[in-house]
């Protein structure tokens, strides 16, 4: 059973929690995060040397980060709290509510596998992050973790909500962000008796994140002759929730061309394994796993996978796995999609309306063909993890989507 445990929280006091938090800047363009640096009290400001700087000494542009922390400290526009957990929920503009406890996961149980990815990450990205942990010592945006959901966990949470939340703001998308402090013993022993039954968390999002501040651990524990296991640099601030509280989306594709091939002789070789039936003008949104949704020359098509084809598959494989192998592949020579530039992924929300993403991209000319892919479902992405196999790139988007620095986690 993996260690979850409290922690000393740090977040904008009532006056600056409007202000301070940010969506992940991978979100902004550049020229969104120069207007958002400007905006006093920010996040984005506070780490406006590393975003913004043209300096190009990056660890004084790092250090001045933890400068700019401190005096946000020492201003009182950010308060530390006592060691507590937080009960975290978010209700997006539909009524979709997620829910989950902020607290830190070990590294150690991470290297021992009882926290499970699914994701293999990239050595620079981890070593740019694990760069950054070093010199700032702050965990701004937390690893999302998933489990089975557990009833006594769900009561737990349940009682808290009824008490009033230390932060309540809308944020600019309408999405409600609530959090509430549980620092009582007997609560935090609580939940920490009932955490202790769960067997293990599952990465659904964040997998960089946790491993570059697990390769910070290694490199630290290696400079510090008194390491013990105990020191802050060995914990990785999570949020976790339960498969009740997850949402994993499709994430569809698209091909610039067809390798050559007129659109009778693509559909021809697809024959090979695939059931094709034509959908005509209406969008078309696969109803199951081993099924696709294609879009060409302005029709819809479903892909069924053969029954001979599902028959010698392996029993985990995705049908991001198939689609790679039968189609790019078979079809049009791309043996690695992680390395090609003909194709691009697109995010849909396990509605029609991803569908009609993938239509709106290929009418505009810029590519020839799209497809759409049924979610990825919560057993699946257990069982790869629990088989320690690893996913093709970009194969689920999960929601909650979490904001960065409504309360972050300081490792001095």
């Amino acid at each position: 059973m993996p260690n979850f445990k409290p922690f000393r929280g740090v977040r904008p006091t009532k006056d600056f929690v409007e202000i301070f938090p940010t969506h992940p800047l991978d979100n902004f363009s550049q020229e969104e995060i120069n207007e958002k640096s400007a905006i006093d009290s920010s996040y984005i400001q506070m780490i406006k040397p590393y975003v913004v700087s043209k300096s190009k000494d990056i660890d004084r542009n790092l250090r001045k980060i933890r400068t700019n922390y401190e005096e946000l400290l020492a201003d009182h526009k950010l308060v530390q709290d006592d060691a507590s957990f937080y009960l975290y929920s978010q209700t997006y503009p539909n009524k979709k509510v997620f829910r989950g406890l902020l607290g830190l996961v070990s590294v150690e149980e991470f290297w021992e596998g009882k926290i499970k990815k699914h994701e293999s990450t990239l050595t620079a990205k981890k070593e740019k992050l694990a760069h950054y942990l070093e010199k700032v010592n702050l965990q701004a945006e937390p690893v999302l973790l998933t489990y089975p959901s557990n009833s006594k966990v769900e009561l737990l949470m349940n009682y808290e909500e009824k008490n009033i939340p230390i932060l309540n703001y809308v944020d600019d998308l309408g999405t409600r962000h609530k959090i509430w402090k549980i620092d009582n013993r007997l609560k935090m022993k609580e939940l920490k008796d009932v955490l202790e039954q769960i067997d293990s968390f599952y990465i659904a999002d964040g997998h960089h994140r946790i491993g570059s501040a697990a390769l910070n651990a290694k490199n630290q524990k290696e400079k510090n002759k008194k390491h013990n296991g105990t020191e802050h640099y060995n914990y990785v601030f999570s949020y976790i929730v339960s498969n009740q509280s997850i949402k994993i989306n499709d994430y569809n594709r698209l091909l610039k061309n067809l390798n050559g091939l007129t659109s009778e002789e693509f559909l021809k070789k697809l024959e090979t394994n695939f059931l094709i039936h034509e959908k005509g003008e209406n969008p078309y949104f696969p109803s199951q796993k081993f099924h696709f949704s294609m879009y060409l020359d302005g029709k819809f098509y479903s892909l069924h996978v053969k029954h001979d084809v599902r028959k010698s598959a392996d029993t985990n494989d995705l049908d991001h796995k198939l689609m790679r192998k039968y189609i790019f592949k078979d079809i049009f020579d791309i043996f690695d999609p992680k390395t090609s530039d003909e194709i691009t992924y697109i995010k849909g929300n396990s509605s029609i309306e991803g569908i009609l993403k993938i239509k709106e991209e290929v009418d505009s000319g810029k590519y020839k063909v799209g497809f759409g892919i049924y979610p990825v479902s919560f057993s699946d992405m257990l069982k790869i993890s629990d088989e320690k196999l690893i996913m093709p790139p970009k194969c689920t988007y999960i929601e909650p989507k979490l904001v960065t620095a409504l309360v972050m986690y300081d490792m001095k």
